[in-house]
């Protein structure tokens, strides 16, 4: 199965992120836009894995989470990568306000998740929402500038969400979209 760790918004984020997605839709760019119910913060992708591994991930899952405090995040900037001017994916930042314990816990996730042949991230760790794929130059331009309108918006709007949970996903590929399943949530500390 395909399969991934997350941590899940509550319904005023995705709403709020649906309406950025609506303002960019106004510039009339090719972009896939991901379905506002689907929008997460991965915290490690695992991709293909055996149904056996499941049982491991949910442990290592506990694991982590376990004496961790839950925390907040934010809603911080809108970019693109690989860079605003020419972008293939469309995201709103998200700063973590106990910057520790979050980067902590994504470190133990690959650390541990590594041990079951998964390889960790050649990169550094980058919180961010994906909300868009650009699928052709088609109207390139606008977006940009529509991104760089909307996206001083997203730091003033101060939206926030206390983390209380990590969460197993399973990822089912359909031909209307990705659907996501809940395998396992681990809770964190209520402080």
């Amino acid at each position: 199965m395909r399969a991934f760790i997350a941590i899940e918004l509550p319904p005023k984020i995705k709403a709020y992120l649906s309406n950025i997605q609506n303002k960019l839709k106004t510039s009339g760019a090719d972009v896939r836009w991901v379905n506002s119910k689907n929008i997460h913060l991965t915290l490690k992708f695992l991709g293909e894995i055996e149904d056996n591994l499941v049982l491991q991930i949910n442990r290592v899952l506990e694991d982590v989470s376990l004496n961790k405090n839950s925390f907040i995040i934010r809603l911080d900037s809108l970019g693109a990568f690989p860079k605003i001017n020419s972008p293939r994916i469309i995201w709103t930042g998200i700063k973590p306000e106990n910057q520790a314990v979050f980067y902590q816990i994504v470190e133990e996730l690959e650390d541990k998740i590594s041990v079951f042949g998964i390889p960790k991230e050649n990169k550094p760790f980058s919180p961010h929402l994906t909300i868009g794929r650009i699928r052709s130059s088609f109207n390139r331009e606008k977006l940009v500038k529509a991104m760089n309108v909307f996206g001083s918006e997203i730091s003033k709007e101060k939206m926030e969400h206390r983390v209380t949970k990590l969460t197993l996903f399973k990822s089912t590929l359909t031909t209307q979209g990705p659907i996501y399943t809940a395998l396992k949530e681990a809770s964190l500390k209520i402080i």
